[in-house]
């Protein structure tokens, strides 16, 4: 007769094995995103045209709640300002230089870039103006029929800003101070050129040091 002892340590081994390889290899999991350390509003010319656009661009990490990752296939944003609703479809990202997202890769480690967002061509022009809005991320995943939320940001956008941005003499930078649990607005003023994320980081970090932040 078997050792009542025995075969419990073996079916707990057991679950704990079972239970193990699920977290690890079977479960799907989902990614989330962390709360963006800066949101920008800004507008300016690509490198490919010279028509000044609009576009939002926010530094977070993504990461996978599962082992084996999962694939974002595509990723927009949409902008909420009253009754009216922009959505940013088109997608690029990068650090040290920008690409058109075309598929990224999320592990549990987890992946933190800059993500930009402009609306699609056909859209219209699209203006900032003054007022509260409200900015969903999104994400399209692979093998999963729905967009998943990602987060949810609320910003204030002032009349002095909304005229700068207007006006394409700066850009205003939300950074989020993890004290307050609030965004603290800047103005940032800019050349008028296309800039990549590694121009835009350099351009914010020496504004930090000129005003002693």
């Amino acid at each position: 007769m078997a050792d009542p002892f025995s075969l419990i340590i073996s079916g707990v081994s057991l679950l704990i094995s079972g239970t193990t390889a699920w977290l690890t290899l079977l479960r799907k999991g989902r990614v989330q995103m962390t709360q963006p350390t800066i949101v920008c509003f800004a507008r300016e010319a690509s490198a490919e045209n010279a028509e000044v656009a609009s576009k939002v661009f926010l530094r977070a990490l993504l990461y996978s709640t599962s082992r084996r990752g999962l694939v974002v296939e595509n990723m927009f944003c949409k902008l909420q300002r009253g009754e009216a609703t922009q959505t940013f479809s088109i997608w690029a990202y990068g650090d040290k230089e920008l690409v058109r997202g075309s598929g990224l890769f999320v592990g549990a480690e987890g992946v933190a870039r800059y993500h930009h967002f402009l609306p699609p061509s056909d859209g219209g022009t699209f203006e900032f103006l003054p007022g509260e809005y409200v900015i969903q991320v999104y994400a399209s995943m692979v093998g999963r029929s729905h967009p998943l939320l990602l987060t949810e940001v609320r910003l204030l956008l002032s009349e002095p800003q909304a005229q700068a941005l207007r006006a394409n003499e700066a850009d205003v930078w939300f950074d989020w101070g993890p004290d307050s649990q609030r965004y603290v607005p800047q103005l940032l003023q800019r050349p008028k050129l296309a800039l990549d994320a590694a121009g835009l980081e350099r351009l914010v970090l020496g504004h930090r040091g000129r005003s002693g932040m």
